[in-house]
């Protein structure tokens, strides 16, 4: 693939689509068409394939009674004539709201315009006639307007709330249309036509402003987005209307899958709109993955209109035009600090909670936990500390074992016992440096003649041994063996298999991406759970590098688990888009590229250390996801599927063969890794 394609939007399955609002002339149906087209110029130069606009938007919303006078109905035709024809050579289709004329009726209606021509007209299906509302003094309710047609300035129109708008050459671009109103009804007219494919939903609006409104509205449209599955354009009216008995607020918002992409301010002056990047892939993959979603349309089809489907050729720019969206670079820790001590309160409590309730069920006396002086098995003691607290045990019920090898460090050995009499546990060093000794001999491995051979059976070795005394300690003592490897971990099949770290008891770091255990310790330090005392312990093992200590110091090689199998960073970008929405890894390629290619552009998460922030190009980026690619899709399989029960914690997904994910422990990545190196540049 070319580099220019790679970088491509809408090749990446993205669609760019804009909210407007402009000021309107009241009952001036000519001028409000010229500055709805000059917004909708602006947007279609910067790549947008959809403008939607305020309801009524041609006409004005509030001129009351004018809304049933002949010339301005005639001027509103007008002025969408002059529209239809000056879109001749424009790229997005626009959505502009206009009173209409119909079997001796008038409908408030969305437009739908492309390339000089009316490709469908939408009536509102639910009027408001309620406190400042009096529609149905002038228009007639659309809701039974199926199969219909309009003839608007020579032709027939399709018309009717049966209708969906679709892109031939841009997947997954199927517009339906709500107006107002029709979203604040229990059952709004929109998540039918979702059911029905529909990925974008579009709403232009008047929406009056009141005190407190706009929290509902917004919480409406968040709420549409997410049980819909899709992407939510919303345009209310600002500017130039009338004031008699309301105020407008104008704002404009696009939404997707209940988060919010864009929003503009409020009260705007002049003409303003906001541009986003709905992923049309996202939605597809979360709609695919949701079976009661396909449940949901087929139970609803004799609710459901015979839809009529208009196609059209949108010819997006298949250039690089950067990415309009909220992408971050750590998806699954939030960059607002009030959501991350959120996120951080919850993963806590859930690995707590869990915990007590196996604790509870198994009949044990004791929790037994290796500690290293790592992130994995400090995040996994706080853990155990909390639950003992909540269950009324004494905290020497928790009985640590720090286990140095021939590569643990004085700090990390430092920093386990530390932390372990800060907290008050048991407090034991298990040397297996003798027993290691002992099997290394015992199986001729060249180590034992004195040989610096420190492969995978050197480091395995030690690895199994201290799981192994673990689980013979727990037996001794009656207590059951607290697992420490995270998700990250799992997805990389970086542990060792049965009688190793891959094994436990109960796995409470199971559902925890290593990128957010930072974050929880630091949130740990601040929420009151431990002493003091604790916090400089916690403060040292946060700064210290992630590495097995297998390794004898000054051997060969590097004992940095990163430099090993790659930035974690990288990996659980990877791992979110895999698990989460199954993208291919071009896709995630590019997105990667998007957020990691500089690291001054973006935010950063609270607490994140200036040192830290680094930048990846697209080479580093495919690197590393070939190596993801080839570990967890081709060599780890069998160790999740034989993995312990421990809690699913993050919406991101788990690896658990009984939950999420999975898969056949003898598979291979020949698929993915062959679409990589076909569809990502090497420079």
């Amino acid at each position: 693939m070319s580099a220019s394609a790679f970088h491509a939007l809408y090749h990446q399955g993205f669609a760019r689509v804009a909210a407007c609002t402009v000021p309107v002339a009241l009952a001036d149906p000519a001028t409000n068409a010229q500055r709805t087209l000059e917004a909708a110029q602006t947007c279609g130069q910067d790549g947008a394939v959809l403008c939607v606009f305020p309801e009524l938007g041609l006409s004005g919303y509030a001129i009351d009674d004018l809304r049933q006078q002949e010339a301005l109905l005639n001027c509103v035709e007008q002025a969408i004539a002059n529209l239809v024809a000056a879109s001749a050579d424009l790229l997005p289709i626009l959505v502009v709201g206009a009173p209409l004329r119909h079997d001796n009726a008038l409908y408030n209606c969305a437009v739908v315009i492309h390339r000089g021509t009316v490709m469908g007209i939408v009536p509102k299906s639910y009027l408001p006639n309620y406190r400042e509302f009096y529609e149905a003094r002038h228009f007639t309710p659309g809701v039974a307007i199926q199969g219909q047609t309009l003839r608007l300035n020579g032709a027939d129109i399709p018309f009717g709330t049966d209708l969906l708008f679709e892109a031939e050459d841009v997947p997954g671009f199927c517009l339906g249309l709500e107006l107002c109103e029709d979203l604040w009804v229990p059952a709004p007219p929109g998540t039918l036509a979702a059911l029905a494919g529909a990925t974008i939903l579009a709403n232009p609006s008047a929406s009056d402003i009141t005190v407190g409104k706009a929290e509902t509205r917004t919480l409406l449209c968040r709420a549409q987005s997410a049980r819909c599955v899709a992407a939510y354009i919303y345009a209310a009216a600002g500017e130039g209307e009338s004031t008699n008995d309301v105020a407008w607020d104008g704002q404009i918002t696009i939404f997707e899958n209940g988060e919010v992409l864009a929003q503009s301010e409020r009260f705007p002056s002049g003409s303003q709109h906001v541009v986003a990047d709905i992923d049309l892939t996202l939605l597809r993959q979360e709609r695919l993955r949701m079976g009661t979603f396909a449940a949901n349309a087929r139970a609803m089809q004799t609710h459901a209109p015979a839809w009529r489907r208009i196609r059209c050729t949108l010819t997006p720019p298949m250039a690089d035009i950067g990415l309009r969206r909220p992408l971050s670079r750590f998806p699954f820790v939030p960059n607002d600090p009030d959501r991350l001590a959120q996120d951080c309160f919850e993963a806590f409590t859930i690995q707590v909670s869990a915990l007590k309730q196996r604790l509870r069920t198994s009949g044990v006396k004791r929790m037994v936990i290796g500690i290293s002086g790592g992130l994995d098995s400090t995040q996994a003691l706080l853990v155990a500390v909390r639950a003992a607290d909540e269950l009324g045990w004494p905290r020497s019920a928790v009985l640590g074992y720090t286990m140095p090898g021939f590569g643990t460090t004085e700090k990390t050995l430092a920093s386990a016992q530390a932390l372990m009499a800060g907290l008050g546990t048991g407090n034991e060093v298990l040397d297996i440096r003798p027993a290691a000794s002992l099997m290394l001999r015992e199986i001729k491995h060249p180590f034992a003649q004195g040989e610096p051979v420190h492969d995978i059976t050197f480091e395995n070795v030690q690895a199994g041994l201290r799981t192994d005394f673990l689980f013979r300690l727990a037996n001794q003592h009656q207590g059951m063996v607290i697992g420490t490897g995270d998700l990250s971990e799992l997805a990389l099949g970086w542990c060792t298999y049965g009688v190793g770290d891959q094994m436990a008891h109960y796995n409470v770091n199971a559902g925890l991406p290593k990128t957010l255990i930072q974050h929880i310790i630091r949130w740990a330090i601040a929420s009151g759970h431990f002493s003091p005392d604790v916090t400089p312990l916690l403060s040292t093992i946060l700064a210290t590098e992630i590495s097995p200590e297998l390794v004898p110091v000054g051997a060969n090689g590097s004992q940095s688990t990163e430099d090993i199998i790659g930035p974690y960073a990288l990996h659980d970008f990877t791992l979110f888009y895999v698990l989460r929405y199954g993208f291919t890894p071009s896709r995630i390629a590019f997105m990667a590229e998007q957020v990691w290619r500089d690291a001054s552009v973006g935010n950063w998460p609270p607490g994140f250390l200036e040192q830290d922030c680094k930048a990846y190009n697209l080479p580093i980026i495919r690197h590393w996801l070939h190596i993801f690619l080839r570990r967890f899709f081709g060599t780890s399989q069998f160790k999740r599927s034989a993995m312990p029960n421990g809690p699913k914690v993050m919406a991101g997904g788990s690896l658990s063969p009984r939950g999420d994910w999975r898969a056949p422990s003898d598979g291979n990545a020949t698929l993915w890794l062959a679409e990589l190196d076909r569809n990502v540049p090497k420079s």
